[in-house]
């Protein structure tokens, strides 16, 4: 355990920040499952929707730091793949 000041409320910090980035990071899989549950469907508006969501947690999470910009780019590249072989 930290002894200094400084470290205890370091340790309290990423421990904060640790809660809220899992947080963002269950959001993005279970956007994830949803958009492969609407390609097996193959229901077109539902699929835009999930992609748009996709695409819209990613985007928080990019903007956060939790996430790098080319994973982001690669993720969204893969899926718009997936809706245009479907």
């Amino acid at each position: 355990m930290a002894n200094h000041k400084s470290a205890k409320k370091r340790s309290r910090q990423s421990s904060s920040r640790h809660v809220v980035n899992s947080q963002y990071l269950t959001k993005i899989r279970t956007s994830l499952n949803r958009f492969q549950e609407a390609i097996k469907s193959k229901n077109s508006d539902d699929l835009q929707k999930s992609f748009s969501d996709v695409n819209s947690c990613m985007s928080k999470a990019l903007k956060r730091g939790i996430i790098n910009k080319r994973t982001l780019s690669r993720k969204l590249s893969s899926l718009s793949s997936q809706i245009k072989n479907n």
